[in-house]
């Protein structure tokens, strides 16, 4: 297979602001000083901070990531991690690189995400990072911290099915402490949502892994393409995230890349319901093998389960 042809990327002529009126500085400052806070807070659950977003692009040039993912036609990374991906890091914003398309590659469906937010120092509070509601920049901080091998260091599948729910959850605890009920509220009620994400997910997933079991490949994928759409809340995150990409080309790779972070949302969150203590979660948590075999991780989770 070529690997794709592969895409075609321009940058547009966009002149980067040197200056920024007031408002844009106090927002930024505002968001240094958030960033700063959960940070700290972070480190009362046991979650060891990074450099991550500790800068603004007013400060240090920013970067962004494309993250690209693909999946044979007819499976699912259900068992085994997804066939190929690709994290691809540039020198400017995911705005000032537009990605213009992907081509076909035979076989195999595709999907790709841009982000200016990733776990790494070289990862900076950009003006539209600032802009994002509060909810979504505690959580942002929590899991890019997240992601740091003092705290999490899996294969990429495992540590995205871990962080994803302990950031979320983080996020909750978090505005329960600064006494905030508005964004306890909000906060919590992302979580639910994402609970039931991940219940339909992996329903999902079940039901393709025998669709493409016992139907011929294109009767396989326009039932489980049906299936998607009967299920509201996972079909809303899935046309949301795909934007303009087409559901047909990125339909294994899209539903693959999801059951990374939320094969185990909801048993995490459960977990936690019966603990009732997230830094103990945390910590017991870290103790995941090291590996990406579906049955050791289902085998981990079932003592954690049990105890």
């Amino acid at each position: 297979m070529a690997i794709l042809g592969i895409f075609s990327l321009f940058s547009c002529s966009v002149a980067r602001v040197q200056g920024g009126n007031e408002d844009e500085e106090q927002l930024l400052q505002e968001t240094l000083r958030l960033v700063q806070e959960v940070k700290e807070f972070g480190r009362t659950l046991g979650i060891e901070p990074t450099e991550a977003l500790s800068q603004s692009s007013r400060e240090k040039p920013a970067r962004s990531m494309l993250w690209l993912w693909m999946q044979r036609q007819g499976t699912l990374a259900l068992r085994a991690p997804i066939d190929i991906r690709l994290a691809l890091r540039f020198s400017v914003t995911k705005d000032e690189l537009p990605l213009e398309r992907l081509y076909n590659a035979s076989g195999y469906s595709i999907y790709f995400r841009q982000g200016n937010q990733f776990g790494d120092a070289r990862s900076v509070t950009t003006l539209d990072f600032a802009r994002e509601s509060l909810v979504t920049k505690v959580k942002t901080i929590l899991h890019e911290d997240l992601h740091d091998d003092r705290n999490f260091d899996l294969p990429w599948e495992s540590e995205e099915s871990l962080i994803t729910p302990l950031g979320a959850l983080a996020a909750v605890e978090y505005f329960k402490r600064k006494g905030d009920s508005v964004n306890v509220q909000k906060a919590q009620a992302e979580l639910t949502d994402e609970r039931t994400l991940s219940t339909e997910l992996n329903a999902l997933a079940g039901e393709g892994e025998g669709l493409f079991k016992s139907e011929p490949l294109g009767a396989a994928r326009g039932k489980l393409i049906a299936q998607l759409l009967a299920r509201p809340t996972y079909a809303r995150w899935f046309k949301f995230q795909l934007g303009e990409q087409q559901t047909e080309t990125a339909l294994e790779a899209k539903i693959s890349h999801d059951l990374a972070y939320y094969r185990y949302y909801d048993r995490i969150v459960s977990l936690h319901e019966k603990a009732g203590d997230l830094r103990s979660l945390v910590q017991n948590l870290k103790s995941a093998p090291q590996t990406s075999d579906g049955e050791e991780m289902e085998k981990f989770l079932r003592e954690l389960e049990r105890q």
